[in-house]
């Protein structure tokens, strides 16, 4: 099982580092605001290698238990990665933007609290 998972998340990773350059890249070109390129390349390379991970982990699970992998990972799978890929990116922008605002708050001539 731990083959299989190291093997899936090297192979991934490397899409995941493809994927978040192309979107690095896509978002410069079109003038996109630094803050917002960081969220979604890196938004991008989480969300790639967590697919990987629960895609290779869930059938292993599912055959263990006794359940036939190819009838239910599919769409589960699908539905899984897709619901947490939103959490990942809301928790990704959040703490961002969340520094930013930080940032805002402290600007300088403000005494701090």
């Amino acid at each position: 099982m731990g083959r299989v998972i190291r093997k899936e998340v090297s192979t991934s990773f490397l899409i995941a580092l493809t994927l978040g350059l192309a979107g690095c890249l896509r978002a410069w070109m079109m003038g996109i605001g630094m803050e917002i390129t960081l969220i979604v390349s890196l938004t991008l390379v989480c969300i790639t290698l967590w697919s990987a991970i629960v895609s290779s982990v869930i059938p292993m699970v599912l055959k263990r238990i006794g359940i036939d992998p190819a009838v239910v990972s599919a769409p589960f799978i699908a539905t899984l990665i897709d619901g947490t890929g939103l959490i990942i990116y809301f928790k990704i922008a959040q703490y961002f933007l969340g520094l930013k605002l930080i940032i805002y708050v402290r600007a300088p001539g403000r005494p701090d609290a």
